[in-house]
Order: structure tokens, then C-alpha cells, then sequence
């Protein structure tokens, strides 16, 4: 079950692609502007990825941490499954707020805003970048940006009830949004637009919502058998 979740959180984050671009696009075009096309924009461009992904890492540490010391109670096979089909029915709802069709997770996302108004003043004091290292504490910081995407792979590390696993699950989901950070970094508005049209966020929303309902067919299938 784990390594078929670290495939799925994959998928989800590669799908998943037209919200990242939509959360993350603003920070990239800032870190991006004052490099010019070339080896200085790549290295920029790498360090911030590598500090938002590390962040993602140290996220699903802490969450499957804290299931495995028993504060979560997911320890227990039982609230193990509870939580992984929660985690997928946020995929859903995700899906289908990409496809254009729900809200509700703009509410979720709002959970988070306490904490985010605390670090978001931090990345105008790192402002502007100028080094790969910048990029990363850069990166680092943007990591922690209140994403419902985010938050349904959190849920999967939760559940994982490991530290290492969950850290692995939320890499993996990390390493799914990667390609479409870089090429944002390439591209700009061009792929901002392209990701924002109708059929492409269709079938990206549709693609997120039939994982995470084909993956919790599976759990109600292990409970019924």
C-alpha cells in the first residue's frame, strides 16, 4: 500500500500542476525576474524547488512523527484507514475544484492563513534573490503556504504513522509538482495561460478527483472483504 501511494501522491502533484502554477507562479516570476535566461535563472530556479520540496519533507515528518509517538491515534490500523480515506476524498474535492466544478477547498485553505501571515514576511526580507541559497531559504519558506493540495498529501503522511515514510510520501508529492515549477520558470505567462484553459484544467481536475476515488474504492473494498 505504501509504495502505491507514493506513485499516486506522484500523479496527484504532476496533475495537480495548474494549482501549483496558480499558488506558486507569482513567487517564481519575482525570483526569476532579475536572471537572465541561462545557467543563473536554472540555479535560482533548482534552490527554490529544493527549499519548497525539502519543507513538503520536513511537513510528512513531522505529521507521520507524531502518528507513530501515538498522538494522532494513527497507530491504530483503524484511524490508519479512516485517515487515508479522508486524505482521498480531499483529493477529490481538490479534483474537482481544479476542474472548476467545487469550492469548498478555498475554505480549507484558509485554515492555514494564521500561520502563513506569520512566515509570508519572511520572503520579502529574502527579497530580491540573489543566489541559489537565497532561492532555497526562498523556497523553504513558500513551502508552508496554505494549499489544499498540500493538505490532502499531509493527510496521507499522517496516516503513513512514520516519520521517514511520511517524509518519503510528501517527497514524492513534491517531486510530482516539480515539472511544472520549472517550466513556469521558463515559460512565464505562456504556460500560466495555457494551464489556466478550460479543457486542460478539466481533465487535470478530473485526473486528481479519479485518484483519489479510485484509491478510496480500494480502502472501502479492503474494509467490505
Amino acid at each position: 500500500m505504501l509504495e502505491s501511494n507514493f506513485w499516486i501522491l506522484l500523479a496527484a502533484g504532476l496533475l495537480g500542476g495548474g494549482h501549483c502554477v496558480g499558488m506558486c507562479g507569482g513567487i517564481v516570476a519575482a525570483l526569476t525576474l532579475n536572471h537572465p535566461a541561462g545557467a543563473a535563472r536554472w540555479r535560482v530556479l533548482a534552490g527554490y524547488n529544493l527549499g519548497r520540496i525539502a519543507s513538503y519533507a520536513a511537513i510528512g515528518a513531522l505529521l507521520g512523527g507524531l502518528a507513530s509517538a501515538g498522538l494522532s491515534l494513527a497507530s491504530s490500523h483503524p484511524y490508519q484507514i479512516a485517515l487515508m480515506a479522508l486524505a482521498n476524498l480531499m483529493l477529490v474535492a481538490m479534483g474537482l475544484y481544479l476542474a472548476g466544478f467545487a469550492q469548498a477547498v478555498v475554505a480549507l485553505e484558509k485554515l492555514g492563513q494564521p500561520v502563513w501571515r506569520r512566515l509570508q514576511p519572511l520572503v520579502g526580507r529574502l527579497l530580491p534573490v540573489r543566489s541559489a541559497g537565497g532561492a532555497v531559504a526562498v523556497g523553504a519558506v513558500w513551502g508552508w503556504l496554505p494549499c489544499g493540495l498540500v493538505y490532502s498529501a499531509s493527510l496521507s503522511a499522517l496516516a503513513s504513522g512514520s516519520a521517514w515514510h511520511g517524509a518519503g510520501l510528501m517527497l514524492a508529492f513534491g517531486l510530482g509538482t516539480l515539472p511544472n515549477l520549472l517550466l513556469m520558470g521558463v515559460f512565464a505567462d505562456g504556460l500560466r495561460r495555457w494551464m489556466q484553459q478550460r479543457p486542460v484544467r478539466l481533465l487535470a481536475g478530473l485526473g486528481v478527483a479519479g485518484i483519489g476515488a479510485w484509491r478510496l474504492a480500494q480502502i472501502v473494498s479492503g474494509m467490505i472483504s
